[in-house]
């Protein structure tokens, strides 16, 4: 079987430590949010003309999905598996857009926050991994759709810390673990192949790009970053270029320019 044939592995993730990584996470970013004055709920973010305020509702919204989901009738069967989603998330940007906005325009950011939490503290211990749930990409498992809650945490704490100097919201460490490893397979997905091999210490290594295999040995062609790096290059909120220039990304190989395969999701 060629390298672009071959099926990327279906990685298995622990779903007691999932529900408690996007808690945990949700937790850190409605504490830090009890503290930030209104002008600094006012500040722009790097979201286009998104302020504070409105990644705070976004973010609130994205978790209170979850809970919101359970109270509705299951599905009859699952239409989207969850190696699916990052590439599944973009079309639907101008609705999201649309209805964070109007969430943001009739709620206080940390009252939406304590309410999403208590619901879903009400609402997840009592529901099974494996029950479908409606989600905006089609139907999903319950476990699977917590992942993609812990990528959005992941990715949108990074965007607070960002746009508030001096926030520094901490990661739960299994949210980023976990936010790490389904970009990177997520990676592996968009360029299959063996002839790179992409390693993010301590969560993640896979291999991508079409090319001659590695099987034994040290790689030929090496790529190598840290977890918030990684997560930045792969939803687009930093640059091939800006992550050499800045030494936070080390790319060993005449293969090892995976630039033009990134963002892996946007």
């Amino acid at each position: 079987m060629s390298s672009a044939a071959r099926k990327p592995r279906v990685r298995q993730y622990d779903a007691k430590k999932t529900r408690a990584a996007v808690t945990a996470q949700f937790d850190h970013v409605r504490r830090a949010v009890a503290g930030l004055a209104p002008e600094q709920l006012a500040l722009p973010t790097r979201l286009g003309d998104w302020t504070v305020r409105d990644l705070v509702v976004h973010l609130a919204m994205a978790v209170g999905s979850v809970p919101r989901s359970l109270r509705e009738p299951a599905p009859e069967r699952v239409e989207t598996e969850l190696l699916e989603w990052p590439f599944a998330t973009a079309p639907l940007a101008a609705g999201i857009d649309d209805d964070t906005r109007a969430l943001a325009a009739a709620n206080d950011p940390y009252d939406l926050l304590t309410r999403t939490a208590g619901k879903l503290a009400e609402g997840l211990p009592q529901a099974a991994d494996d029950r479908v749930v409606t989600t905006r990409v089609g139907a999903m498992r319950l476990a699977d759709f917590l992942v993609t809650r812990c990528i959005e945490l992941a990715v949108h704490t990074d965007d607070l810390n960002a746009a508030v100097p001096g926030l520094d919201i901490p990661y739960d460490r299994q949210a980023q673990a976990i936010a790490t490893r389904l970009l990177a397979d997520a990676l592996a997905v968009k360029a299959p192949g063996g002839s790179v091999e992409v390693r993010v210490p301590p969560f993640a290594v896979v291999q991508c790009i079409e090319g001659p295999r590695h099987t034994r040995g040290t790689p030929p062609n090496v790529v190598e970053t840290d977890p918030l790096t990684w997560i930045r290059l792969a939803t687009g909120r930093t640059t091939w270029a800006e992550a050499l220039d800045a030494a936070s990304v080390s790319a060993s190989g005449e293969r090892a320019d995976i630039g033009d395969r990134l963002p892996v999701m946007s």
